[in-house]
Order: structure tokens, then sequence, then C-alpha cells
């Protein structure tokens, strides 16, 4: 199976003209001539990217799903390829309904009878990895069921080993290679997919979403059902709504397009800033609007965190961009170590400038938050800074929120948006409110700790105890003497058996 894989990725490989990817390279080049003379049928109209892309299609769900991924790594692919990735659509085939039931009576150790008053076979979603069902509970509960499909797992493995190799041929052809980390993208891949395959895993971030907006007014998180739920089963609240991309279905309903625009900014930032934990995979398909105006998430596979130190690093890089403090976003790229040692922040600071201010030439509604992480992440390449995973996804989550924000209000200024919120966030971690957080934050440690603090003082004062300390100190140190003393003596004998066992076998 392996092996028939393998021999048809390489047909669609030549059939594409992806051996342009590789042939081009200085050690493979006597090869280009030998490939032409013996395929020389090939014409191809469109470009590198677009066939990139069909390829990939022609590949499967998995090499889809790999594209995407790829698609939001800036920092390694060129423009043109990350542009068309992007376009990359997950459709597919849905598997047999009595698969899907007996995956769902297995998984649940029930008969979909007695799980459910009504059960639809014919599946409302179909992705790479699973397919939603629509079902009604005894007591009339609508739900969405998610259903694994049967034996991904061992698809998954065998195209994995497949990129895995691809990614060590990458890294050693090219000389570029090693920057490019093709091995750890694909290692960041399998990481996504295997969470992806753990439903249990997807319920819990859904329901942690769930808790952070409780009582929202701007999204909704449809509530898991934890006893129907399994590593490849999910029953969650079913949601009307609106699919995002339908602008012309959500006027006729009477939804404000503007402030939704405002609204899809603000949850991404109150995600990132307030919670360090965001959904990473806000594309079209994945949401849908309420008749209350509010956003309605769905597909919670793949989830950013962010740490306090992430959080402030994009802060501080967010605020800096836009006051043209290039020199602060230069020596925060270096603060944060993600940029080579002996990197001089004046380079870098000239690199961000020249980047930067022509974005400053337009009015500030044309300015992209989006455009300026891409072009960052362009100059990172020369440079050589280290982007991290979870930037890569809040890249990408931010790309799709913008793109969704225009779609909605072509006239959004996402930063007049954003800059209040940002503020707001750096005076909340830097200054007194800071302080006082802190310092409500330590009070309980204090209140058991204070009031012992006087006899601990007295306790170190008192020369019997003082005493006591000395002869317990120097006690440990002379049983440190003596256990080195042991280990150096075991040490001289296995030495000496070595010696005498080698000259034994030598005499032998």
């Amino acid at each position: 199976m392996f092996l028939l894989r393998l021999l048809k990725i390489i047909r669609i490989v030549f059939a594409y003209g992806l051996d342009e990817f590789i042939l081009g390279h200085e050690r493979v080049r006597g090869l280009e001539t030998l490939v032409r003379t013996v395929l020389f049928w090939r014409r191809f109209s469109d470009s590198r990217a677009v066939r990139l892309r069909l390829a990939l299609e022609k590949l499967g769900p998995i090499f889809v799903k790999f594209g995407q991924v790829l698609s939001t790594r800036r920092d390694l692919l060129p423009a043109d390829l990350a542009d068309e990735l992007a376009h990359l659509q997950d459709r597919v085939k849905p598997f047999p309904s009595q698969l899907s039931e007996q995956v769902i009576e297995a998984a649940l150790g029930r008969p979909l009878a007695q799980l459910f008053k009504r059960f639809d076979s014919v599946p409302v979603a179909s992705a790479s990895v699973a397919q939603v069902h629509y079902a009604e509970l005894p007591n009339g509960r609508r739900v969405a069921v998610k259903v694994l499909r049967p034996n991904i797992l061992a698809v998954i493995e065998q195209d994995l080993a497949l990129l895995k190799v691809i990614a060590w041929l990458v890294e050693k052809l090219f000389s570029d290679g090693k920057r490019l980390k093709p091995r750890e993208v694909v290692a960041e891949f399998d990481r996504y997919l295997h969470d992806e395959l753990d439903l249990q895993r997807e319920a819990a971030n859904a329901s942690q979403l769930r808790r952070n907006f409780h009582g929202s007014d701007k999204l909704i998180v449809p509530e898991v059902f934890w006893d129907l739920t399994s590593r490849n089963v999910m029953v969650m609240e079913w949601m009307d709504g609106i699919p995002i991309s339908r602008i012309e279905q959500m006027r006729a309903a009477g939804i404000d397009l503007k402030k939704l625009a405002v609204y899809g900014v603000e949850i991404f930032f109150t995600q990132v800033f307030r919670d360090g934990f965001f959904h990473a995979d806000m594309h079209p398909g994945n949401i849908f609007v309420a008749p209350d105006n509010r956003y309605i998430a769905l597909d919670f596979g793949i989830v950013g965190s962010l740490s306090d130190f992430d959080k402030r690093y994009l802060a501080i890089n967010f605020l800096a961009f836009f006051q043209r403090d290039y020199k602060r976003v230069a020596t925060a790229h270096i603060e944060s170590g993600w940029v080579p040692k002996g990197t001089r922040a004046e380079e870098l600071e000239a690199a961000i400038r020249t980047v930067c201010e022509p974005i400053f030439d337009k009015p500030l509604a044309e300015i992209s938050l989006g455009q300026v992480l891409l072009r960052l992440f362009e100059t990172s390449r020369r440079f050589q800074v280290e982007i991290q995973p979870q930037l890569a996804l809040l890249q990408k989550t931010l790309l799709n929120i913008e793109g969704l924000g225009r779609e909605l209000d072509p006239q959004l200024d996402l930063w007049a948006t954003a800059q209040p919120f940002l503020q707001r966030w750096m005076n909340e971690q830097i200054g007194w409110r800071a302080l006082l957080r802190q310092l409500k934050q330590e009070a309980p440690y204090w209140a058991e700790t204070l009031p012992a603090l006087p006899r601990a003082i007295a306790n170190l004062a008192d020369p019997q105890r003082q005493a006591k300390l000395v002869e317990a100190t120097e006690h440990l140190l002379e049983s440190q003497r003596q256990r080195n003393e042991w280990l150096a003596t075991i040490a001289g004998l296995l030495a000496a058996l070595l010696v005498v066992l080698a000259l034994v076998l030598r005499g032998g």
C-alpha cells in the first residue's frame, strides 16, 4: 500500500509539473533536460501556484489539509504559493451512513434508536476527518452528531510518513532547507491532525470557548453533550443560522452587517488578549450568523493558546507599528529571543521601516493589520526570525477575520476598532491597574504568610536554632562528601575491571 501510494504521488507530481520545484535545484539540475525530453508533450497554461493547489486536491484530503496549514506559514513560503494555497477547499465525499451508524453505536454502547428519536442518515456536512448528521434526542433537543471517518488513522499515518520523507529531502537538497524547517512544519501538521482525530479534545475546546463567552451578546458557542461524546463521536447543540458567506441572504434577514464586522474584530481581540485562547479555524464554513446578529462558532478542532509573554509581545508590536515606532518593534523581536544572536537592532529597524512606511501613506481605514503581519513575516525570512507556531496560527486567524470583516463592511477600519482594546489591555498589564490586580491575586498567600512572619524572624534570631541549623548544614555537607568518595571508589573499581577484561579478551 505504501509503495502504491508513493507511485501515485510521483505520477501526480509529474502530471502537474511539480518536478520544477526540485529539478531547478543545482544538485539535480542535470536531470531537468532528461525529464523535459522524456515528457516532451507536457504544456502548462497554469502558474506553478495553481498547479500545486490542483495537485494537492488530486492527492486527497490529507494533502489538502496540509496545504491549508502550509498556507499560514507565510514566513516560509513565497507570496504566490501562500495566496493560492489559501484557496484550498476541504470538500470530501461522505462515507456511507451505515458506517456512520456503526461507529456511533460502538462508541456510545447503545442502539441508535435508544440514543436518538430521529437521526438523518444523509450528512449535512462532510470533511476530510469527519462528517456531521442532524439528529434529535429523546427529549426533543435538536443536535449535531459529528462522526470520525472509519479507519482514518491508518490513512493519515501513511500520508504523514510520505510527507516526512518529502520534508527530509527538501531539507537536504535545498540550501535554504534548514531555515524553512520542513520537518518541523510536518511535525506541526502531524500534531494538528492528531488533535482533530480526538473529538473529546474538540469537545473540550468548545466547552472552554463557551465558558469564556458565557452571556456574550456577540458570540454563541453550542453546548456539548458529554454523555454522548467519545473520541470518535461528538454530539452538540444544533445551531440555526445563515452561513456568513451569504451576504445577500443576511441583508434580506435584516442582519446589521456593519455591526457584525465590528463584532468580529472585538471577538478576535477578546479571545487573544483577554483569554489567550482562540478559535484558529475561522473560515466561512465554520461561522454562521444568528437572527439576533450574533456570530455562531462551529468546528473547534484547531485552537490556539497564548502565554502572557506572547500577548505582551503582540500588543507591543501592534501599538508600535501604528505609532511608527520601528525601533520598538525591532527591540521587541530581539527581546523575545526569536531573532538570531548578533542581530543589529538598527538593521532590523531599517528593514521594518522600509516595508511599513508605504502603508502609512494610505488613509487609516485602508491599513490592513493582516498585511502588516505578512510584511513582517517576509522581513523575518531575511533576518531568520523564529516564527512560533502559535503566532502563525494567530496570523492565519487574523487574516480570516479581516477578510470576513471587509466582506461585511468594505469600509471597516480594523485598527480603529482594535486600538482602544489594545491600549486598554496594555494599561491593565503595565501601571497601577496591573499592580492592584497582582496584589489581589497574591492577597490569599500574604494573608496566610504574614501572621507567621514574626515567629519565623524570631526563630532565625534564636541562637539555639542558629546553632542547630549550622550543625544540620555541616552534617549534610559531610554526608555529601562521603557519598562522593564512595562513588569515586566504585568508579575506580569499574575502570580497573574494564582494563582487566580488555586484557583477558586480547590475550584470548
